[in-house]
């Protein structure tokens, strides 16, 4: 009797070994270590922090208005430059007093009473004189003035522009200018300096339309059946709630350990790890932990140790399992096959 209960105590003391090593082989830790502790000026739920100036990076969408845009004198006049035309001692019933765009081919055209003529490549000047020779085909005196109402390449720098891999941001027939690593205010001068060589005293306006450069992750242990990475772009109010939140909360897989990952070292030389308390976040509507979450943050969720054990006794013994069942198959059909079938089957004593 005493030689069975060590037996037992044996198998038990191996088993519980065999599942000691198997949560060190998963990564599991049901034993907590201390965590060096949380600086108070670290950013939490009521008291946040103001991120730097925001610094342009690939790929972020800018969003760029052209507020004033007037060519350098002497300007060529393009294809979809638009003018503002008002002559005087027209047609009653064919009024010029409008604004005309110059379209494909370099045509200006003045409706179905004068036509149109070739104007592109040519200064408003010579257009404003052009135009007074040609309509005097129709009219008498004719008194021309002409303006710039819009260049086509207005529409080239204003809109949306995605900030390619090279850091720069394309304006048409303008060319590209570098903004990587700017600020908004940075930008704004650099494309207005580039403009300048080909404009008046440029100005635009800058704004960031897509902030795509500037991100945070969620990365939750599958327990032994694999890791999850969601990622979602920063904009300066996120908290570890908002950031759980984005996943739409926990998996069965997952425990409630969870901490933030930072980037860079802290003033010891470690990494930095922020232990996250996530009964006292949800329960108790503590913000101690409740952690203003930063560009680059890993916002990591921990595997369920017992679920991660299964999962992991699972993987090893399923090679077997396929193994038995092949081997209970075959000698299933064996014992099918053999004896009396492969006689021809019927009871042995008939055979006599």
């Amino acid at each position: 009797m005493a030689q069975t209960k060590w037996h037992t105590r044996s198998a038990n003391a191996a088993l519980l070994l065999t599942m000691l090593a198997a949560l060190g082989s998963t990564g599991c830790h049901l034993i907590h270590t201390d965590c060096p502790p949380v600086s108070c000026d670290i950013p939490r739920e009521l008291d946040k922090a103001i991120l730097p100036p925001y610094r342009i990076e690939p790929p972020d969408i800018l969003l760029i208005d052209a507020m004033h845009v007037i060519p350098k004198s002497p300007y060529s006049l393009k294809t979809l430059d638009t003018l503002a035309i008002q002559v005087r001692g027209t047609l009653p019933d064919a009024p010029i007093d409008g604004t005309y765009m110059i379209r494909p081919g370099g045509i200006l055209n003045l409706g179905f009473a004068y036509g149109s003529l070739k104007v592109a490549g040519m200064t408003v000047e010579q257009v404003q004189d052009e135009l007074e020779k040609y309509l005097t085909q129709y009219l008498r005196n004719p008194q021309v003035v002409v303006t710039v109402a819009d260049l086509a390449a207005k529409q080239q720098i204003a809109g949306e522009h995605l900030v390619a891999p090279d850091g720069t941001v394309t304006l048409g027939g303008y060319g590209s200018v570098l903004v990587v690593d700017k600020t908004l205010t940075e930008a704004k001068q650099a494309i207005e300096d580039h403009l300048g060589a080909h404009l008046d005293s440029p100005e635009v306006s800058v704004d960031v339309y897509a902030y795509n450069s500037k991100k945070y992750y969620v990365i939750t242990q599958g327990a032994g059946m694999g890791d999850h990475v969601y990622q979602f772009p920063i904009t300066g109010n996120e908290t570890v709630l908002d950031a759980i939140s984005q996943i739409n909360g926990l998996d069965q897989v997952s425990s409630k350990e969870m901490w933030i990952a930072r980037a860079g070292r802290n003033q010891e030389g470690r990494h930095q790890r922020l232990p996250i308390d996530w009964v006292a976040i949800t329960e108790d509507g503590d913000v101690e932990t409740n952690y203003q979450v930063m560009p680059g943050d890993r916002v990591f969720v921990a595997q369920d140790p017992l679920i991660a054990i299964d999962t992991y006794f699972g993987k090893i013994i399923a090679p077997f399992e396929r193994i038995m069942g092949f081997v209970t198959l075959g000698a299933g059909t064996v014992t099918r096959f053999s004896g009396n079938v492969l006689r021809g089957g019927g009871n042995a004593r008939n055979n006599f």
